[in-house]
């Protein structure tokens, strides 16, 4: 990775923060972020490195943002532009030296300015992985299922939602809310990323990353008393224990579920940090996060498939279920519940339940499967296959149904 790329993973947030905090827009900030990394993608390869290159990225930007002010012929908080001007360097200099506190609280705001009600979530998952955390366009539409110039125009769109939004930090119920709809902003994109809906690709762990990125992001920007804190936790939590399998969830190309894969692989350093995070929160109140996390953690400290506590696992999913009431949570826990008491009481789980795409009708075939009943196993694998639409599942699905076959 050059420096400039590490630089963008590392430096973009804070320094988009620090320019919507200056100019209050966030189109003025993007754009002369972006000039400025380009630039220095230009010139810094011949020119050296200069001491401080988030100084030097933070003027570059101004510089930019400050020409187009100028051609806009509009005042920069009521100061000349030219005043502004001759002190940008030396400005920058200084912000990137003591910050501190500053760029924290201006890099909440865009987080939670990201999280606005006026936006949907996946409007705000986008522009979250956008802004806060540099992704490309081009890859946030590859994790969208949607074109460049679709999710171009819809980051547009939700940039034009925000123009006349507070750039304020809420407080109370409010931040509560908003940093709720953080968490489920960055769930949403680390499970797009380990659940491709179409394509080739059977994960993308690199997606997945940048979703705990933010996790971790969040969690420094908050003060260690907000009451949010111990639901981020189990958030990030779970997320490290299903990341810390991806070398395992792939063999030549196939998709290998849990009970095959090799756990010699999965990321034993990962798993810890998890377990660490979990152990005070485990008799605290239950929250669906919390829930999911210890249930992914019961696969962590099972050293073997056979280790595999499924009762707990089981007893779990009923609790979740109970939160929740959704139907996916329903689906999993009649798959915990078929490894605990058979594969009937499994099916009686699934019944009357509905869901869309292939994932309830490759269950049932599975569990109909062990029950002993190939043919109605073979009409839901014929099912699944049909709405199945990323090829690895698609592969996978049909492996097991041709295997039934020569039963």
């Amino acid at each position: 990775m050059s420096e400039v790329e590490s630089l963008l993973r590392e430096e973009w947030g804070r320094l988009l923060a620090l320019l919507v905090a200056q100019y209050r827009r966030l189109d003025l900030a993007e754009d002369g972020l972006a000039d400025a990394f380009e630039s220095a993608a230009r010139t810094w390869p011949a020119d050296g490195v200069p001491t401080n290159p988030p100084a030097w990225l933070l003027t570059a930007a101004r510089r930019r943002i400050v020409d187009r002010l100028r051609a806009e012929a509009v005042a920069v908080r009521k100061l000349p532009l030219l005043a502004v001007e001759a002190g940008l360097t030396e400005e920058a200099q200084g912000t990137m030296a003591d910050a501190g506190e500053v760029v924290v609280d201006e890099r909440l705001r865009l987080v939670l300015l990201c999280a606005h009600p006026a936006l949907p979530p996946e409007a705000a998952a986008a522009l979250t992985l956008r802004l806060v955390l540099g992704v490309p366009t081009e890859d946030i539409a590859r994790l969208f299922l949607v074109s460049t110039a679709t999710m171009a125009a819809r980051l547009t769109r939700a940039r034009k939602r925000l123009a006349d939004e507070t750039f304020a930090v809420p407080s109370g119920p409010e931040l509560e809310g908003r940093v709720g709809v953080v968490a489920d902003v960055a769930y949403l994109a680390f499970t797009a990323g380990y659940a491709p809906g179409s394509g080739t690709d059977v994960l993308r762990a690199d997606v997945a990353a940048e979703a705990i990125r933010l996790v971790r992001v969040l969690r420094g920007l908050l003060p260690p008393a907000f009451p949010g804190h111990p639901e981020l936790d189990a958030l990030l939590a779970l997320m490290l224990i299903q990341h810390s399998r991806r070398d395992a969830r792939v063999r030549d190309g196939r998709l290998v579920l849990l009970p095959d894969q090799d756990r010699e692989l999965w990321h034993r350093d990962e798993e810890a940090e998890a377990l660490a995070l979990l152990t005070p929160l485990v008799s605290a109140p239950s929250t669906p996060y919390l829930l999911q996390a210890l249930i992914a953690a019961e696969h962590a400290i099972a050293r073997t498939p056979e280790q595999t506590d499924w009762s707990r696992i089981a007893d779990r999913y009923r609790e979740l279920d109970e939160l929740t009431g959704s139907p996916v949570v329903r689906l999993n826990r009649a798959v915990a519940v078929a490894e605990a008491d058979g594969p009937h009481a499994g099916l009686r789980l699934l019944e009357g339940l509905a869901l869309p795409g292939h994932r309830l009708p490759a269950a049932r075939a599975e569990l109909l499967a062990r029950a002993g009943q190939p043919e109605a196993a073979r009409a839901a694998y014929a099912e699944a296959i049909g709405l199945c639409v990323n090829e690895a599942e698609r592969a996978h699905l049909q492996e097991r149904r041709d295997r039934l076959n020569r039963l």
